[in-house]
């Protein structure tokens, strides 16, 4: 399947000159990406919510500007009991460290922005801190604002996706199950998934935005496929099938590219020995017995982290756009997951 660059660099294009027109009446950012079915070149619902993550410094203090600028974007009980201060409150101390506005309505468009600290942006891309923001930024998005380079510091992120991935998957598959397989890393344990949600979004997003993702990942595949850990293959018009190494001297390679806490956590579970790097410094590696022993111990991980964002972020949610908002916003997901 070969990647259809002009049609996905429309779209782009489209959604960049949308959220600059959002962009304008908000305080300055310091990043801002679009993510979600807005991105799809299929999506054919011209009154999707348009979906973005905007990381600023102090969040406290961005809201505060913000509400002297839009203060209808907030729910009104934040707005009265306790301003700037709550609602960085909440999403700190309840949620995971993001503030999401819904249903704000802009040129005939409905946006829902999330805004985050970039400390805690960063946090979640290189340690998986939460598992939350990181997952968005493994699956394609257009990033319309990175005044810090985040785009560059991603690609640790999207290298250790696909490394998680690939311990997940059997010996031989195609492009579109480790598209697949990278997706649902974030929707493992996620509460939202059991009721709230398209039981095939997963396979909607992977073959809806199929090009962007083998744009983001192709590099990965040709690193680990001439270090001799990935055999790949394609004939004709048909999609690359990956063979992989399914020893535990492969395993232990994709293990050392997942972030240092997610490893650290594995060295708990299944031990760690000391060995000397290339450099010929002192390091801790886990302990692999097998390929199938890491997965799981990776996997159990995972889930935990996405429960537990996933049901603080829920909680968060509900709390911040107030009940009327919450029950609209719960509404349409309600409606997705019924369809399918």
């Amino acid at each position: 399947m070969e990647p259809a660059h002009d049609n996905d660099k429309s779209e782009n294009e489209k959604s960049g000159a949308e959220l600059n027109g959002l962009l304008e009446i908000l305080p300055p950012v310091e990043f801002c990406c679009v993510y979600g079915s807005t991105l799809h070149p299929n999506n054919l619902d011209k009154n999707s919510m348009i979906d973005c993550i905007i990381g600023v410094s102090d969040p406290e203090k961005w809201h505060s500007e913000n509400l002297k600028m839009n203060r209808n974007h907030y729910a009104s009980w934040l707005v009265h009991f306790g301003g700037a201060g709550l609602i960085a409150g909440v999403a700190d101390d309840i949620g995971v460290g993001v503030h999401f506005n819904p249903f704000v309505s802009l040129n005939d468009k409905m946006y829902k922005y999330g805004v985050v600290r970039m400390d805690d942006l960063i946090n979640d891309i290189l340690g998986w801190q939460r598992f939350y923001l990181c997952g968005r930024l493994q699956k394609p998005v257009n990033i319309i604002m990175d005044s810090l380079d985040l785009e560059n510091l991603n690609h640790i992120n999207l290298r250790a996706a696909t490394s998680a991935a690939l311990l997940l998957l059997p010996s031989k598959f195609t492009e579109e199950d480790l598209y697949a397989k990278i997706c649902s890393l974030s929707y493992m344990g996620d509460l939202r998934m059991l009721f709230a949600e398209d039981k095939n979004k997963v396979k909607k997003i992977v073959q809806g935005q199929f090009s962007l993702f083998h744009r983001m990942y192709n590099p990965f595949l040709e690193e680990y496929a001439a270090k001799d850990l990935l055999r790949l293959s394609s004939s004709g018009d048909a999609q690359v099938t990956i063979s992989q190494d399914c020893g535990s001297s492969a395993a232990s390679k994709f293990v050392s590219s997942l972030p240092p806490p997610i490893r650290s956590q594995m060295g708990i579970k299944l031990g760690e020995k000391k060995i000397l790097d290339e450099l010929g410094r002192v390091k801790q590696q886990v302990v692999i017995g097998s390929k199938e022993e890491a997965a799981q111990c990776m996997q159990k991980l995972l889930r935990n982290k996405v429960m537990i964002s996933s049901a603080r972020q829920a909680v968060a949610g509900l709390l911040t756009v107030g009940v009327f908002g919450g029950a609209r916003y719960v509404s349409k997901k309600m409606q997705k997951a019924w369809k399918s």
